[in-house]
């Protein structure tokens, strides 16, 4: 290779690093090609013209291409010249010449080093050596792709439970089937892809896990589509290290084992497929001037402080075609959004729905028993299950029960209280979150309670700028509160919440506690009385003042919090770490209201006083207030699942309880049976009870108990599951009641309830159904009910009006006979004869011999003494089969009939009509003239036999 072209080689290899620092030489160059003929005066007006030397050096480089070698080796003889250090360094450090299959290479080890350093993550509590698989951890989160309005965030900040869970499954997510990066940069509805992303999220919600992954996938190539050729990953606490000038390819090499030089070549070959990730912008300390504005798209070999480099790159002066994907808390979106380049697009971490949270337990405990467990006693806890959007309280939780394990103790006896969850989280933020905090971490958190307190006073989640400012010296820097813009008419506004209500509560309890005595007691006792102020004081206990009040509805929450931080565990470890705890005084407060509560049974504050219990965990104290009960009653509404999960935990403790009523959803029964089990007298109402749930149904009821009302309200049992069902009341001592919902009522049904009544003597009441959503259609009758009364057994049977074209011929039958003649009514016979006349209208042929089968049934009923039927009309034909039944059922006391029928909600009546001659009929039987004691038909709804005791007809 000759002279010329050696120099030649020097040049291309190193260009990229020459426009960068040639800086003030070129001008001197450029003369000297110029006076040896190697550039044309116009070329060499043009490098003149330039505002910039990197410009300068551009228009060059072009000249220098088109003239070859020859010019090439005079503008290295300029840089011996003007540049002989710039030449010196290059030729000690010289880089190889962009070649792509060296990049490839670099590529290669780059995405090795990323596979080995990515795929694990370091827990807050791993010890030195210890790692995890991030596939063992990773659940993509859910991902919104838009803004939201106020309503939306409120509503999301209040809700709990399945509602909260229903509200953020709803969202317009990313779809979860494409990798994050593809939905993050896929093209919006105009057709237009982002060139910058703001991957905003609170603190805990998975933004740097999210970063993590993926890195891992592009480097091990599991991406769908492989857009990018090359991805960095800055992480802001590292930049926040940064004392000295960088340039940006030093700084892309600070988290990767690519020197500079290979990263400029990588951005030289593929500067349109480059994906920078920029990880925590919230986290950064430097603040954003103008110094970006001296750097170019070429300049990023040049040296300038670290956040100038960083603008640059945001606001595109540097590598303006790569992709950015930027990660921050809320409180810094709005300073984000303001340096990034267009076209950008906002998305939001909301964190993890129930099937996130399930798959999270799964993947964390890899025991399918451990896992099942775990996730069932946490799906119990409303409040908990709700905070678990929160991937950070999900690891929690997980390590909790799985230290629980480890030390042998028994994971299905209970989670640990909301309160230490609640705790371990704030412990673990201000650890690992609060880098740079203004403020030391008592004063920060005695701040953020006195904000949360004034919003549970006012009622509100959101605060304005202002408003949070007066008590948060710096908002946007607590890791605790998140921010948020919305539009107001033509500007806009900044807003700020406790990342949910509950941490709202739990700040307002923890505020309290960091307060003296005296003061804590004070705002305790207004909060118990402020709805019967103007007199309460005079019926204020001034020994324990909380004694006779009752806490707002708002504001109970806070006093299951304060429970909480009584428990001993909790209350040692913030005593230890911040030196707050609850006085001794204000606990033996709280403890004195609950057991005035339990003493006196105040039956609507029971859940909530189990709940507390739950909270406080302190067993003596729990089982002394629960034996003052002895029976309770919680049947007015359906117990949620924390209540039962309370329940369980507080009879666990008073294993000697006499009576329960309770009210629950079918799925608690497993969670409830051990309770259910031992508890001599029960009456339960149970919703959506299915065929799957009756094997736990019949192990909760045991034997020997004294059952007052069975109520199974159901989608719908089956013949075999009502057996069994009535084969274990078999083994009570007595049974008040059964109401069932069945799919159908059946010639089976009719089977065995006959032997159940008749082998039975135990029970009172029983009651049928056919289930809403059922083919009533199918059943022989929509409804069936015994029950005793004076020595009397009752049969009630009813068939429901589906629509005004489908009213059935004979709506209902009630009989009333000895119960002691039981045995002489065949209910399955009788029921089909009702379900055939209902199959029929009376015009149809058949349709008489059908009545006559139904009454020939009646007959043979042994001392049946009261009839009562509901047909949509007393036609001659009823008028004349009523006398029938008269003359020959002669222990007949009574017999009423009422015209119309009920609908199918079995609660609404609809009238029918008393024509004139089914009343004439009546009236001028001889059968029996000297009893009949006729009013004016026009007004009479009620037609009276002397020898009977009534016959009752309801006029339209």
């Amino acid at each position: 290779m000759d002279h010329d072209a050696i120099r030649a080689q020097f040049v291309d290899a190193h260009w990229a690093t020459l426009v960068q620092r040639v800086d003030k030489a070129v001008m001197p160059i450029a003369d000297e090609l110029w006076s040896n003929e190697m550039l044309g005066w116009e070329s060499y007006c043009e490098i003149k013209a330039a505002d910039t030397n990197q410009k300068r050096m551009r228009v060059l480089h072009g000249v220098l291409h088109s003239g070859g070698n020859a010019v090439k080796s005079d503008f290295y003889s300029g840089l011996e010249k003007h540049a002989s250090f710039l030449l010196r360094d290059l030729s000690t450090n010289p880089p190889t010449a962009v070649d792509p299959d060296a990049v490839a290479k670099s590529l290669d080890g780059y995405k090795m080093w990323i596979q080995r350093e990515y795929e694990f993550v370091t827990e807050y509590n791993s010890l030195p050596g210890e790692h995890v698989l991030l596939s063992e951890r990773y659940i993509q989160p859910l991902i919104i792709m838009r803004h939201r309005e106020k309503k939306e965030r409120t509503e999301e900040l209040c809700f709990m439970g399945e509602s909260f869970q229903q509200l953020i499954s709803s969202e317009n997510n990313a779809e979860k089937e494409n990798n994050v990066l593809d939905a993050l940069f896929s093209a919006d509805s105009k057709g237009i892809c982002p060139g910058a992303v703001i991957l905003q999220g609170n603190s805990g919600k998975g933004k740097s896990v999210t970063a993590q992954k993926i890195m891992l996938d592009w480097a091990s190539g599991s991406l769908s589509r492989e857009n990018y050729d090359c991805v960095f990953h800055l992480k802001c606490k590292e930049l926040n290290q940064i004392s000295e000038e960088q340039s940006l390819v030093e700084i892309l090499s600070i988290n990767s084992n690519l020197t500079p030089d290979q990263i400029l070549q990588i951005l030289q070959m593929s500067p349109k497929r480059v994906l920078v990730l920029i990880d925590g912008f919230d986290e950064l300390i430097v603040s954003f001037g103008d110094a970006s504005n001296k750097l170019t798209a070429n300049d990023v070999y040049k040296k300038a402080p670290p956040e100038a480099s960083l603008t640059a790159l945001l606001k595109g002066c540097l590598l303006p075609e790569s992709f950015l994907l930027v990660t921050t808390r809320s409180t810094a979106t709005d300073t984000l959004g303001g340096l990034l380049k267009k076209p950008q697009r906002f998305t939001e971490i909301i964190g993890f729905s129930e099937r996130e949270v399930e798959e999270y337990f799964q993947k964390f405990f890899q025991d399918e028993e451990l896992f099942r467990n775990a996730y069932e006693s946490v799906k119990a806890n409303e409040t908990l299950f709700t905070a678990c959007s929160s991937p950070v309280i999900c690891w929690i939780i997980c390590t909790v029960i799985r230290e629980r394990f480890n030390d042998g103790t028994d994971v299905t006896s209970g989670l640990e209280t909301t309160t230490s969850i609640y705790v371990d989280f704030v412990f673990t933020l201000l650890e690992h979150h609060c880098q740079g905090l203004s403020e030391s971490v008592p004063t920060l958190l005695k701040s953020l309670g006195q904000l949360a307190e004034r919003g549970m006073m006012e009622r509100q989640v959101l605060f304005d700028e202002k408003s949070a400012k007066k008590t948060v010296s710096d908002p946007s820097g607590s890791p605790f509160l998140g921010k948020f813009l919305f539009k107001k008419r033509t500007r806009q506004e900044t807003m700020f919440s406790f990342m949910h209500l509950s941490f709202q509560e739990f700040f307002t309890a923890l505020y309290y506690i960091s307060l003296d005595e005296k003061e804590f007691l004070s705002k305790l006792t207004e909060r118990f009385h402020s709805h019967w102020q103007s007199y309460g004081v005079q019926y204020l206990d001034k020994n324990c003042p909380l004694k006779y009040g009752c806490p707002e509805l708002h504001f109970l929450p806070v006093v299951q919090f304060l429970c909480g931080l009584c428990n001993k565990e909790v209350s040692d470890s913030l005593k230890e770490t911040h030196n707050v705890s609850v006085p001794p005084s204000v606990q033996a407060q709280l403890e004195e209201w609950i057991l005035f509560i339990s003493s006196n049974r105040d039956y609507n504050l029971l859940p909530f006083v189990l709940l507390c219990l739950y909270e406080l965990h302190e067993k003596d104290f729990v089982q002394k207030a629960v034996e003052a009960w002895q029976e309770m009653d919680m049947s007015w509404d359906s117990l949620n699942r924390t209540d039962c999960w309370a329940l369980v935990y507080c009879l666990e403790c008073c294993p000697k309880f006499r009576s329960l009523n309770l009210n629950f959803a079918a799925e608690e029964l497993k969670m409830l049976q051990s309770v259910l089990c031992r508890t001599p007298e029960l009456e339960l109402t149970l919703q959506n009870l299915t065929d799957t749930h009756v094997t736990d149904l019949i192990s909760a009821l045991g034997e020997g108990k004294r059952l007052g009302e069975l109520r199974l309200n159901s989608s719908g049992l089956s013949d075999e599951s009502m057996k069994r069902i009535l084969h274990a009341l078999h083994k009570q001592k007595t049974v008040g009641g059964l109401q069932i919902a069945v799919k159908n009522i059946t010639a089976d049904t009719a089977l065995i309830l006959t032997d159940f009544i008749q082998n039975t003597e135990k029970w009172e009441e029983i009651s049928l159904r056919v289930s809403a959503g059922c083919n009533d259609a199918e059943s022989l009758c929509s409804s069936l009910r015994l029950f005793n009364t004076d020595g009397n057994l009752v049969l009630n049977v009813l068939r429901w009006c589906s629509s005004p074209q489908n009213v059935p011929s004979l709506s209902e039958i009630i009989l009333q006979y000895p119960r002691s003649e039981m045995s002489s009514i065949n209910l399955k016979n009788f029921l089909q004869a009702f379900h055939d006349i209902n199959c029929l209208t009376e015009e149809r042929a058949g349709f008489d011999q059908q009545v006559d089968s139904l009454l020939s049934h009646l007959s043979s009923v042994s001392g049946l003494n009261a009839i009562n039927l509901s047909a949509p009309l007393l036609t001659e034909k009823w008028a004349s089969r009523i006398l029938f039944l008269i003359q020959s059922c002669k222990s007949l006391k009574g017999l009423s009939f009422n015209a119309g029928s009920w609908s199918s909600d079995d609660v609404t009546w609809l009238p029918g009509r008393l024509p004139e001659e089914g009343l004439r009929l009546l009236k001028e039987s001889p059968k029996h003239p000297q009893c009949l004691d006729a009013v004016n038909p026009q007004t009479a709804a009620l037609i009276r036999l002397s020898s009977l005791k009534n016959l009752t007809a309801t006029r339209e």
